[in-house]
C-alpha cells in the first residue's frame, strides 16, 4: 500500500486514469471511449487489432464523464453530449479523425442522443425543448430538427428500426403513474401503437430493434422480476425470457438469433446470452463482480465478439473483448492502478440482516410503526483501522443499487481508515418491481429505518466498528439519506455529510427538470397538490432543530436535477434556528463552482476528497481513537 503518510496519496487515488462510456464502431474495428490518462477527461480511440488508442479531442469534450459518446454511421465521427459546466443542459456535437468538431443539434433545454439512423441522414434524439422530454429527428443534411413526439409524460428509449420507417419508445398514457409502455410509431411520429406488454402499473422498455426490423427486444416487469423479451411485430407474440434473478436485456447479436442481457444476483451483475430458439441462457465465464455493455447495438465487435467492462470491488474496469464461441476473454485496455495495486483495496463482503423500517434508535422526526419486514442486503468494506470509524454510505435514485464494482469514493474512504457500509434498502432495483414500490409514498419511511437498522447491525455484530464514531454521508437521493438520517435518528450519528442532497420536496418539484418532476417525483410521491402532507412531513428542512451532529453540506451550483437551493434552503433554515457555521460549529457548508450533479473530472474529485478528508479528519478522524 502506498505510505499512509504521503500527501498525494489522494490525489493519486483520484487522479488514476478512467475508461468511460466505451463504444464499438460501425464495423467493429474501433472503440469510442472517454479518458482521462492527460488529467482531463478527452475522447480516445481504439484500434482493436495494434491494440493502439490515440486521442481525438483536445480540451473541446465535457471535462465531465457523465454522458456518453456515439459513432456517426460511416464510422469517421464521433457524437458526444457538450453542456456548460456540468448543468446537463446538453447539445450534441461531433469530432472527426483530426479532431475538427462542429455542432450538430442545439435545443433549449436538455438534449440526448436516442440513435444513430445507419443511413448516414437521420439522428432520434430526445429534449425537453417543449417542457417534457420527447422525441425529435433531426435531418444531418439539411440541419432540420423536428419533433416527432408530444406526451404528457416523459419518453424513454427512442430507437430507429433498420429501415428508418418506424421508431420505437416508451412512455405512459395511462392513469396509473407507475405504468411505462412500448409504442411503435412510423418514422414521423403518426399512428403510434402501444404494444399492449405485461400489465398496467408494470413497465416494459424497448431495447433494441431485432436486425431483420421484424422483432423487437423488450423488458418488462410485470412477473415482479425484471425480464427480457421478444416481441415479433408480424404476429404480435413476445416470448419471454423468466428467470429467478432480475435480468436486463442489453442488445441483439448480427444473427438475430442471440440476445445479450444483464443479470442482478445479490450484489453482482453478470452478462448472460440467450438463444432464441431454444430459450436456453448462460451467464458468461467471468468472475464475479459487475459486467457492462454500452448502449444497444454498440457493444458488437462481430458476429461473436462483444466489447464489455468488468469490474469488482478491488479490480477497476477493464475493458475487455469477449468471444461467445469460445468463452476466451482479451483484454482490451487494461485498468490502470498507479501506485496502487488490487491488494490496496478493500473487498466487499455482503451481508444480510432483518429490517421491519423501524430502527431501535428513536425516531426524532416522524414516528413509524413497524412495517412489512424484509431480509435487506448490504456491502460492509473493512479499513483494517482498530477500531475503526463507520461510514454509512447510502446509494442514490432512489432507484438504483450498491454492487460488487470497483466503487472509488468507497476507497478513498477506505485509504483514510474509514470502514464502509452500503445499504440496498427497499426501493432499490435487483430485486424485483414490489422491492422498488416499496418506496412509493413513502421516502424517510421505512428505507431509512432499513439505513440505520443496518449501521445498528454491523455496529452489534462486528466489535472492530467503533460505535462512538459513526457518520453517515451521501449524495443525490443519498445525500437526501444523509441529511433525513441526521433529523430523523440524530443519536445514532456523530457528524453527516450532505452532498448535492434534497431537502425541500415541494421546492425540488418546483425547480427540478421537467422529466424528474414526472418520472421521480410524482412517480413516486405524487405531487404537492395531491400529496402535500406527504411532501412536507418528509422534507429534511421540516426538521432543522433536530440536528446534533456536525453537517457538512456540499452543492454544485450548476445542478439541474437537484437544484443548489435544496442546499441554501437547509443552510438559511439552520441559520433561523441559531446553528453556526464553522469548521468548529455545527455546521459547514461549500458551494462547488462550475459543478452540476456530481463529477468525474479529476480536478473536481480531488477537490471533493480534500474537502471530505478534511471534515472527516477533524469531526471523525481515525486520529482520535483510543489505542487498545
Amino acid at each position: 500500500m502506498p505510505d499512509p503518510d504521503a500527501d498525494d496519496v489522494l490525489a493519486e487515488l483520484a487522479s488514476l486514469p478512467t475508461i468511460a462510456h466505451p463504444t464499438a464502431s460501425p464495423d467493429g474495428s474501433e472503440v469510442a471511449f472517454y479518458y482521462d490518462a492527460s488529467g482531463r477527461n478527452e475522447l480516445h480511440v481504439l484500434d482493436i487489432e495494434t491494440g493502439e488508442h490515440t486521442r481525438w479531442s483536445d480540451g473541446e469534450v465535457p471535462r465531465n464523464a457523465r454522458w456518453f459518446v456515439e459513432w456517426d454511421a460511416d464510422g469517421d465521427r464521433v457524437y458526444f453530449h457538450l453542456d456548460d459546466d456540468g448543468n446537463e443542459q446538453n447539445d450534441i456535437y461531433a469530432i472527426d479523425r483530426d479532431g475538427a468538431v462542429e455542432p450538430v443539434v442545439e435545443l433549449d433545454g436538455q438534449t440526448v442522443l436516442a440513435d444513430v439512423g445507419e443511413d448516414g441522414e437521420t439522428l432520434l434524439v430526445g429534449s425537453t425543448r417543449d417542457g417534457q422530454m420527447n422525441l425529435y429527428s433531426h435531418d444531418l443534411a439539411s440541419g432540420e430538427t423536428t419533433k416527432r413526439t408530444d406526451y404528457d409524460r416523459a419518453v424513454h428509449g427512442g430507437l430507429l428500426s433498420p429501415d428508418y420507417e418506424r421508431i420505437a419508445y416508451a412512455t405512459n398514457e395511462s392513469a396509473d403513474f407507475d405504468n411505462l409502455d412500448v409504442y411503435v410509431a412510423n418514422a414521423d411520429g403518426s399512428d403510434p401503437r402501444n404494444l399492449d406488454l405485461g400489465e398496467t402499473g408494470a413497465e416494459a422498455t424497448p431495447v433494441d430493434w431485432g436486425p431483420d426490423g421484424e422483432r423487437l427486444l423488450v423488458s418488462d416487469n410485470s412477473a415482479d422480476l425484471t425480464r427480457s423479451g421478444v416481441y415479433d411485430l408480424r404476429t404480435d407474440e413476445v416470448t419471454w425470457f423468466d428467470s429467478d434473478s432480475e435480468e436486463a436485456p442489453a442488445f441483439f447479436m448480427p444473427d438475430g438469433e442471440r440476445f445479450l442481457a444483464i443479470r442482478t444476483r445479490e450484489a453482482a451483475k453478470m452478462p448472460v446470452v440467450s438463444d432464441i430458439e431454444s430459450g436456453e441462457s448462460r451467464e458468461l465465464d467471468l468472475p464475479e463482480g459487475v459486467a457492462g455493455f454500452g448502449l444497444a447495438g454498440d457493444a458488437v465487435l462481430s458476429d461473436d465478439r462483444v466489447l464489455l467492462t468488468h469490474t469488482t470491488p478491488t479490480r477497476r474496469p477493464d475493458l475487455l473483448a469477449y468471444d461467445l464461441s469460445t468463452d476466451e476473454t482479451e483484454t482490451l485496455v487494461p485498468a490502470e492502478y498507479g501506485p496502487f495495486s488490487p491488494a490496496d483495496f478493500a473487498d466487499a463482503e455482503y451481508v444480510t440482516f432483518d429490517s421491519d423500517g423501524v430502527p431501535e434508535t428513536p425516531q426524532a422526526a416522524v414516528e413509524h410503526d413497524p412495517y412489512d419486514t424484509f431480509e435487506i442486503g448490504g456491502l460492509l468494506y473493512d479499513s483494517g483501522e482498530r477500531p475503526s470509524p463507520l461510514i454509512v454510505n447510502p446509494h442514490g435514485g432512489p432507484r438504483g443499487m450498491d454492487d460488487k464494482a470497483f466503487d472509488l469514493y468507497t476507497q478513498f474512504l477506505i485509504q483514510e481508515g474509514y470502514s464502509v457500509l452500503q445499504v440496498n434498502y427497499r426501493g432499490s432495483t435487483g430485486r424485483g418491481r414490489s422491492f422498488v414500490r416499496e418506496l412509493y409514498d413513502d421516502w424517510g419511511g421505512a428505507e431509512q429505518g432499513d439505513v440505520a437498522t443496518g449501521a445498528e447491525f454491523v455496529l452489534a455484530e462486528y466489535d472492530w466498528l467503533d460505535s462512538d464514531r459513526v457518520a453517515v454521508f451521501g449524495g443525490s437521493y443519498g445525500g437526501y439519506s444523509a441529511y433525513w438520517q441526521l433529523v430523523q435518528y440524530p443519536k445514532l450519528y456523530d457528524a453527516g455529510v450532505a452532498w448535492i442532497g434534497l431537502t425541500d420536496l415541494e421546492a425540488m418539484y418546483e425547480t427540478t427538470m421537467p422529466h424528474y418532476r414526472t418520472e421521480l417525483l410524482e412517480k413516486n410521491i405524487g405531487t404537492p397538490e395531491s400529496n402535500p402532507d406527504l411532501y412536507r412531513e418528509r422534507s429534511p428542512v421540516q426538521y432543522v432543530e433536530n440536528l446534533s451532529a456536525p453537517l457538512f453540506m456540499l452543492h454544485g451550483v450548476n445542478d439541474r436535477r437537484v437544484p443548489v437551493s435544496q442546499a441554501r434552503l437547509f443552510r438559511d433554515a439552520l441559520d433561523d434556528f441559531g446553528y453556526t457555521e464553522d469548521e468548529e460549529g455545527d455546521y459547514e457548508y461549500t458551494e462547488l463552482g462550475k459543478e452540476g450533479h456530481a463529477s468525474s473530472d479529476i480536478d473536481q474529485k480531488i477537490r471533493l476528497f480534500e474537502l471530505l478528508s478534511d471534515f472527516l479528519d477533524r469531526r471523525l478522524g481515525v486520529e482520535s481513537a483510543t489505542e487498545d
